[in-house]
Order: structure tokens, then C-alpha cells, then sequence
């Protein structure tokens, strides 16, 4: 397989899998243990935790604390849903969020601030903002790649007395994460660490209410049993991250140049600069992207978020940036990073232009 879909989930790393196997725990080892357990094996089981959350935290501002999550969609649910009790003021936040965010904003009656047509929010409008209440924006969209101004958001949100949560899922372990959000929300498997575990970092003084109660783990903050081999993936794929950000940055940056060089007559969807370059969102007039997907068989790609895949919704993305009915359904999104191989992606980019070029020879 011609694996270009890295925004939908991304290699296990092999150091992730290695630091997973001890604590995956067959009848001969003690790595099953419970870490709330007392006991050696215990105690051993919730020091690797600890290591871990330092490993994820090390990418993370300062003066905060990580609490491990099933992932990131249950901390962004976490984070709204707890949030509104402690700021209660009112909630806002961009109409290009992830849906775990967005259908979240939606049912607490969310204002949504305008995007413009590079996929970008304007600059903070104050009035656009609520008072003492909790205002949600993405450091990278997860469709079309985009950089918003989070820490220009933080800041406004923090003169009006609100929170600023943060979906950190596409910038972690990519680029340095801003400093002054309240709240992040990040992932395991965005960065080649295992799919069940993501976090939710949360400010130094913000008291957020627990999400589950029971056990008493996690500080007090998520009950039920953590899983460590889950736990210490993510921790090891952290690690790894952190090490090869620069290496990785260089590499994806070739590949953009690789694909963009490619891909002629198609139009890039969202800002050229203002991006994460392992982010291909393209279109092409009159090709449908449905069956660019059913023609190139042998090439994993998508046509937008992976949630909102078997929808049969047109992408919400594309169309808060203005882009008509038409264009989204030509509209592809192609995503790579550390473990592409420029001759792969070479291949399937091949593949999918001359798919697209029979398309267009059929239908003149």
C-alpha cells in the first residue's frame, strides 16, 4: 500500500512498539501489573507511567499537568463539556475545528468565528469573544493543513477572562505548541504511537472537574485502570518525536516540494504559507475525488477528515473557506511525514494525476 493518509493515523514507530511490550504482560513477566497497586510490580507499572508523562509533557508549555485520555477526542469532549461549569460565561471557537470539538461547540451553542478563504481565522475580534467563558481553536486543521494564530487567540481570550482550549492533535510532536492556551488536546497516534491514548494537558491553577469518577487514577481526574503499555507507546513515540522534529521537519518539507512539482493544473486548498507542509489538501476542476478514491487503488489517501469519511457530507472545512459544492467534491487531501519514501510518494502522485487526467479525457 501507498500510504499518503498521515493525518488520519500514522506508522506505529518501532521504539513505540518496543516500549509497549514489556508492559503488555504475559504469564511470565510482570509487566501486567495495575499501577494503583501497591506492590512492586505495581509500583514499577506506575513509575513507567510517570516517565511517560514526562516524555509527553517535555513537548508541551510549562506549568501544566497531562492527564492521560482514551485520545484526543474524549479530551476535547472533556475539556468543553467540563469547562463551561468552571467558565461559564459563554463558549466560542472557529467553524474549521475537528468534529469531536465542533459537534461539541455546536451543543453548548457556540459562536463561531468566521474563516477566511485560506483557511485561516482573521486576527482576534474581542467582541467575537466571550467573557469569562472558553474560547476553542486548532493549532493545525486537520484537512487542509492550516496554522491558526493560537497564541494571539490566547492572549485576547485571556483579556476577556476565558479559557483557551487548543486542538493540538496535528501540531504535537511537528512544531513547537504555543505557549498560552489553558487546555490541549493531543494524541498517540498522530505522532506513530499507538490508536487508545491521547491527553489533555490542563494549565497550572485551572481546576477542571473530573471527567470519570470511580478510582480515584489519574489524580483524581479519570478513574479506571490506566494502560500502561498504551501509556509508555505514547511516551516513546514523545520521546522520538522530540529527537527527530528537526530531521522529520526537513523531510516533509522535501516531500511537499516532491508533490507540489507533481501535481500540476491542481490548486492547493487553504494558505500556502501559514501550514504543516505534510499536509496536501488539493483540487482539480472538474475531477471527482469519490472516484479518484474507487480509480487508484493501490494508494491510500482521502478526501478529507477520516471521522466525517462515511458521512456523504461535502467537507465543512471546505466550505466555511467559501469553496463551492463543486470544488469540494474535486478536492483531495494527501498527508506524509517521517516514514514516507520519496519514491512512494512519486508513485502513487503518479497514479493519482493519471487517474485524474483519464477523468478529464472521458468527460470532454
Amino acid at each position: 500500500m501507498l500510504y499518503l493518509d498521515y493525518q488520519a493515523t500514522t506508522p506505529l514507530a518501532p521504539e513505540a512498539l518496543d516500549a509497549m511490550l514489556p508492559w503488555l504482560g504475559g504469564p511470565d513477566s510482570e509487566g501486567f501489573a495495575n499501577p494503583a497497586s501497591q506492590y512492586r510490580a505495581g509500583r514499577a507499572a506506575a513509575a513507567a507511567v510517570e516517565v511517560a508523562r514526562g516524555d509527553v509533557a517535555a513537548l508541551l508549555p510549562s506549568g501544566g499537568r497531562v492527564y492521560f485520555t482514551s485520545g484526543a477526542t474524549e479530551a476535547l469532549n472533556w475539556a468543553l463539556t467540563a469547562g463551561v461549569r468552571i467558565a461559564p460565561g459563554g463558549v466560542a471557537g472557529s467553524p474549521i475545528e475537528h468534529p469531536a470539538a465542533l459537534q461539541c461547540l455546536e451543543s453548548l451553542g457556540a459562536s463561531l468565528i468566521p474563516v477566511g478563504a485560506d483557511g485561516r481565522v482573521p486576527p482576534p475580534d474581542p467582541a467575537l469573544l466571550p467573557k469569562g467563558g472558553i474560547v476553542a481553536l486548532m493549532l493545525v486543521n486537520n484537512e487542509v493543513g492550516t496554522i491558526q494564530p493560537v497564541a494571539d487567540y490566547a492572549a485576547a481570550a485571556r483579556a476577556k477572562g476565558s479559557l483557551l482550549l487548543c486542538d493540538a492533535v496535528q501540531g504535537y510532536g511537528r512544531m513547537a505548541i504555543p505557549e498560552g492556551p489553558d487546555l490541549i488536546a493531543i494524541s498517540a497516534h498522530k505522532i506513530h504511537g499507538p490508536k487508545g491514548i491521547g491527553a489533555l494537558w490542563v494549565r497550572d491553577g485551572v481546576r477542571l472537574p473530573p471527567l470519570l469518577l470511580g478510582g480515584g487514577q489519574e489524580q483524581g481526574m479519570r478513574a479506571g485502570t490506566v494502560p500502561v503499555a498504551l501509556v509508555a507507546g505514547f511516551g516513546a513515540a514523545a520521546r522520538l518525536a522530540a529527537e527527530r522534529m528537526e530531521a522529520d521537519t526537513a523531510h516533509v518539507a522535501q516531500l511537499w516540494d516532491t508533490a507540489i512539482e507533481m501535481l500540476p493544473g491542481w490548486t492547493v486548498n487553504g494558505s500556502i504559507t501559514h501550514r504543516y507542509r505534510g499536509n496536501l489538501n488539493v483540487r482539480r476542476a472538474g475531477v471527482n475525488g469519490v472516484r479518484l478514491l474507487s480509480d487508484v487503488r493501490d494508494a491510500a489517501f482521502s478526501l478529507g477528515s477520516a471521522c466525517g469519511s462515511g458521512s456523504g457530507k461535502t467537507s465543512h472545512v471546505l466550505r466555511a473557506m467559501g469553496l463551492s459544492e463543486a470544488e469540494t467534491h474535486a478536492s483531495i487531501r494527501l498527508g506524509f511525514g517521517r516514514y514516507t519514501q520519496e519514491a512512494e510518494l512519486r508513485e502513487a502522485l503518479g497514479l493519482i494525476h493519471a487517474a485524474a487526467e483519464r477523468q478529464l479525457s472521458l468527460a470532454a
